[in-house]
């Protein structure tokens, strides 16, 4: 396993996986049932059936086809070689496994101070309003340093208070990029296109649905092929199976790779910076 410098998390390049840094913390202390994203059932803190000696997976290249698409289209936004590597000193659960439980707690947490530091990392891309942007600072120092300390500190914040500043200032930015898109006095939208709604299976395809507000709605299976999607609040909606192929993604907000991962596209397909084609659509 080769180590590599870590540094604090305050920009999107440090919020990326290394999985040769990681002691395979998402195939262990994460769990899933059997479904149509995995072929069986795994209880949190037991690692994968699949998992090899040297924290690789068995079947990584044929995950798809095994039945672990799941697997495909979880992404721990660096925190797997953070809590490995800087947290515990580059001694695995194995080596250790009195650590264990502190490991895969710490994998959890940091995990989603990391997702909050990529939502910020763009809010802060995106807002020209003064106290937004002062806002967006001033928790992403917060995190940072948060990120930085010890496992008791860490595992002692509340982290869903966090959470709720966090959606509070990025909602801010939302109304602030989406009011744009109204300016010119757009009518385009229909009034079920809304935060949560359900849209499973919608057909939205070759539409313009700049500004729209679809943070946490049901894009399960939704056509968006060819529609232009720029300033479209995406926070936490649920991609999986949505087309994509051809659709203009560039300018979306808060679009993340394991959405894009759970979705249908191709190389047509537009995606913000920073975002990557994943492999199954081109085939690979």
């Amino acid at each position: 396993m080769t180590i590599t410098a870590l540094r604090p998390a305050v920009d999107r390049d440090a919020l990326r996986p290394a999985c040769g840094d990681c002691f395979a913390l998402c195939c262990t202390a994460l769990g899933f049932c059997r479904s149509a994203d995995f072929a069986a059932d795994k209880p949190a803190g037991l690692p994968c059936e699949h998992l090899g000696p040297d924290f690789s997976c068995g079947i990584h290249d044929r995950l798809r086809p095994r039945g672990f698409r799941g697997c495909t289209v979880f992404d721990c936004f660096g925190a797997g070689q953070v809590v490995s590597q800087r947290l515990f000193g580059g001694v695995s659960w194995r080596d250790s496994p009195d650590t264990t439980r502190e490991m895969f707690a710490a994998f959890k947490a940091v995990r989603q101070l990391h997702e909050l530091l990529w939502y910020l990392a763009e809010a802060r891309e995106r807002t020209l309003d003064p106290d937004t942007a002062a806002g967006v600072h001033r928790l992403t120092d917060t995190i940072a340093t948060l990120t930085q300390m010890d496992v008791p500190g860490l595992l002692g914040h509340d982290i869903a208070a966090l959470h709720a500043e966090v959606r509070t200032v990025l909602m801010q930015l939302s109304e602030e990029v989406r009011a744009g898109y109204f300016a010119a006095g757009d009518d385009h939208l229909e009034p079920d296109l809304a935060p949560g709604a359900d849209l499973m299976g919608r057909n939205l395809g070759r539409r313009r649905l700049c500004g729209t507000d679809l943070r946490g709605a049901c894009l399960i299976a939704a056509d968006l092929r060819g529609s232009d999607l720029a300033g479209a609040d995406l926070l936490g909606a649920d991609l999986r199976d949505a087309r994509l192929e051809g659709a203009d993604l560039s300018a979306a907000l808060y679009l993340t790779q394991p959405q894009i991962n759970a979705a249908r596209g191709n190389p047509a397909t537009q995606l913000p910076p920073g975002l990557s084609v994943p492999p199954h659509w081109t085939g690979g």
